[in-house]
């Protein structure tokens, strides 16, 4: 009876399994073999395992398909010479097992019946493996010969990729493939660039390196993994020499924000504590003041991330010669645990990484290995709980808005702060001017329609007088109605108003309470406002607004309105009448050899059309119509009437007097008992009239300075109007805006409008910029 040999099942596949339980339950699949371990290993028992000092220079396989694993059984026989391969692997006992060891041990009746799955022959399956390794070789590095990287900001945090469609194209990617961020950070000449390339792009120079002092990364570059879909991002080293240091530590928070994984580069044969402070000062800024912004950038891209999940994870890559790795001298606690009592003991708490992963390396000689930090890479972005990858568009307008938002010089005074990241590296640089006190809020969030907020109360400054005033009978009612003082009562008619001010003084109005005050009610006894009728608050006057009380004074200014007004209107009447009436005026009187003001289109001499606001000149002796320039000179014209004194005449007839002499006798002895006595009459009034104007403008001219309220611009201040920009000129008056004292033309100041604010309550010029708002430095002009 032959003996029967065992079972050997040729359809079952062959599942290698780790042999190590030390991180798993033993069932898992393995990734890797040891030969110094002699074993089968999951990846968590292979990073776990050789996380000890004495295994970390283990000499690890990765398993591949169709791979053949050492016997288990004659491993450690010393009468085998050398370990030799396995040929079957026995599913009952769950061990391989050469040829030799199969028959030795499977040959009895118990075993003989176990089912053995058999592995192809060694020698083909590590010609197949090396032939499979080989092809896949060459096609990664036909792939990695295309990629280069490009320079996504520079060092003045300037964006150096035109829109989305850019960005996609200088990657190499579709656009809606989904990808993940790795970045990289340590201090200059740490080989942050060389760690990138032999990680990701098998030693190829996709980011430059350089044996020389300077540094060779200025700004941000970015290049694209197209083995693991990675866009891995390479910036400048910390401590570097060069200018705009706040503005690059800046930038590299916004490149931390954005990444999946953060690498820290460190060849420090000790962990020193700038790299703990760092990431502690970098976690302390990106939640203070990145995380809103990255939630609404998002919400706009049509993602729903949760809040927590926007921290990337970090992998501390520490490379020493001399001294031992971390936790390497204390078996039963962990680095990680290490490093979180690290930074407990310097008071940080680094709280918006999801995680924080130490990955240590022993370079006795070079090169350096980097397959371990390869391999947590790896886990971290096969880990999709805490980050998902998305689009490259999503990644461009995430960096472009903490761009726009974060932006801005930075003063050199904040590089003396002993933080990485200071506040006023990202909130807004404006000052109140009474107290000095910062705004707290973010950069830009005027944009966002948000006013200034300071972090601590102001101070009264009488050079801005930053008081308010609210009603204190509406404040007992529940009400916070502001109020201000005022010349005259909104009740009180511009004339009768000034009258009552120069004699009780200045008004305190509220809307609900009507008139509460009055400077000068009584001969004596006058109390003051704050102690009677009103509270006070103080406000910070922030760079580009004013003060709030003393504005509204303007008395002077309406007195001199009113002044104005009247000499205008004698004024229409004398010198500067409409065209309209003026010229029917000078027909009605003019002599009748004058040629009527309507039918002078032009200039009889130069042929210069009239335009509507050039005044026409008839001369003395002809009649006919002239510009200024053409009839310049005077002399006696007796011959019309006029008389021995000197009058306008043509610059023509003083040269070719032409005019028959006894035409010239009977024109005059016509024109004596005509027209001419009502024209001398005429100019004898208008001439008259217009002294009193002069007379007038002398005094305005003085006072008009004096009187301007103190948020008015002053006239030697104003070149050109605020709203068309049109220079000023001897035709183009200055004009005030009520509202925000800026000097306006004519037609950009068209309204008509009460300004209470400004203590105007009837209808007072305001410009087209108010017109349209409403409102003047955040306050309401109605």
């Amino acid at each position: 009876m032959s003996s029967q040999g065992p079972a050997v099942d040729k359809g079952m596949n062959t599942i290698l399994v780790c042999q190590e339980s030390y991180a798993c339950g033993g069932s898992d699949e393995a990734a890797f073999e040891c030969d110094e371990c002699g074993s089968l290993q999951c990846a968590h028992c292979e990073l776990e395992l050789h996380r000890q000092d004495r295994m970390r220079n283990h000499d690890r396989v990765r398993i591949a398909p169709g791979h053949v694993p050492f016997c288990d059984s004659c491993k450690g026989d010393s009468s085998c010479s050398g370990r030799l391969r396995a040929v079957v692997r026995c599913q009952g006992c769950k061990i391989n097992l050469c040829l030799d060891c199969q028959k030795r041990t499977h040959s009895g009746v118990n075993k003989r019946k176990h089912p053995l799955t058999p592995y192809p022959p060694a020698k083909a399956a590590q010609e197949n493996s090396v032939t499979s390794g080989e092809s896949e070789m060459e096609i990664l590095k036909a792939k990695l010969e295309k990629v280069c990287s490009f320079l996504l900001v520079d060092e003045k945090e300037e964006m150096q990729v035109k829109d989305e469609e850019d960005f996609v194209n200088r990657l190499g990617c579709r656009p809606d493939e989904l990808l993940k961020v790795v970045s990289i950070f340590g201090n200059t000449g740490e080989g942050k660039s060389h760690t990138l390339n032999h990680t990701f792009f098998l030693g190829r120079e996709v980011f430059k390196t350089s044996p020389t002092q300077e540094s060779c990364t200025v700004g941000v570059w970015a290049a694209m993994d197209p083995l693991h879909w990675v866009v891995v991002i390479d910036t400048e080293g910390l401590l570097g020499a060069g200018t705009n240091q706040g503005q690059r530590t800046r930038l590299l928070l916004k490149v931390l924000a954005i990444s999946d994984v953060v690498i820290y580069r460190t060849h420090a044969d000790r962990l020193h504590d700038d790299l703990f402070k760092f990431l502690g000062d970098a976690s302390d800024a990106y939640l203070k003041h990145f995380t809103r912004e990255l939630k609404a950038t998002t919400t706009r891209c049509g993602l729903d991330v949760p809040l927590s999940t926007l921290g990337p994870a970090v992998i501390i890559f520490h490379e020493t010669v001399h001294t031992k790795l971390l936790g390497s001298d204390k078996p039963s606690e962990t680095a990680e645990r290490l490093l979180q009592e690290r930074f407990r003991k310097l008071g940080l708490f680094p709280e918006a990484f999801s995680s924080i992963q130490y990955r240590g390396t022993r370079t006795y000689n070079p090169p350096t290995d980097f397959s371990g930090l390869l391999r947590s890479l790896e886990q971290q972005l096969d880990n999709n709980t805490t980050r998902s990858p998305r689009s490259a568009s999503v990644i461009y307008k995430a960096l472009q808005a903490l761009s726009e938002r974060f932006s801005g010089e930075i003063s050199d005074e904040h590089m003396t702060s002993n933080s990485f990241f200071p506040d006023e590296y990202f909130t807004c640089s404006s000052i109140c001017l009474s107290c000095g006190s910062g705004c707290k809020r973010s950069m830009n969030h005027l944009k966002e329609g948000l006013d200034h907020e300071a972090k601590h109360r102001c101070r009264y400054s009488a050079q801005y007088d930053n008081r308010i005033y609210t009603c204190k009978a509406c404040y007992e009612g529940g009400k916070e109605v502001i109020v201000v003082p005022k010349t005259t009562a909104s009740s009180d008619s511009p004339w009768f108003g000034l009258a009552i001010y120069a004699w009780s003084g200045y008004v305190i109005e509220c809307p609900n309470c009507a008139v509460i005050y009055r400077s000068r009610q009584y001969w004596y006894g006058n109390q003051d406002p704050v102690e009677t009728v009103v509270r006070t608050e103080i406000q910070h006057i922030w760079p580009g607004s004013d003060g709030f009380l003393k504005d509204n004074n303007n008395a002077a200014q309406r007195l001199l309105d009113g002044v104005k007004y009247i000499s205008q209107s004698v004024s229409e009447l004398s010198v500067k009448p409409a065209k309209a009436v003026t010229s029917w005026l000078t027909d009605q009187i003019a002599p009748a050899y004058w040629k009527p003001n309507s039918l002078i289109l032009k200039c009889y001499k130069c042929a210069e059309e009239f335009q509507p606001n050039d005044t026409k000149h008839h001369c003395r002796a002809c009649g006919e119509g002239f510009c200024d320039a053409c009839s310049s000179k005077t002399r006696p014209v007796p011959e019309r009437g006029w008389g021995l004194a000197p009058v306008r005449v043509c610059d023509y007839l003083m040269v070719n007097m032409c005019l028959p002499v006894v035409e010239l006798l009977d024109a005059a002895l016509e024109e004596e008992g005509g027209t001419l006595i009502a024209r001398k009459v005429g100019e004898a009034v208008q001439n008259t009239l217009g002294a009193v104007v002069g007379a007038i403008d002398i005094p305005l001219g003085l006072v008009k300075d004096a009187a301007r309220p103190a948020y008015w611009v002053p006239d030697q201040d104003i070149h050109s109007c605020c709203e068309c920009q049109r220079e000023f000129t001897a035709r183009l008056s200055i004009h005030h805006c009520r509202a925000c004292g800026q000097g306006v033309c004519d037609d950009c100041s068209q309204e008509r409008r009460p300004v209470p604010s400004r203590g105007w309550d009837h209808p007072v010029r305001i410009c087209n910029g108010c017109k349209y708002t409403g409102t003047y430095m955040g306050k309401s002009l109605l």
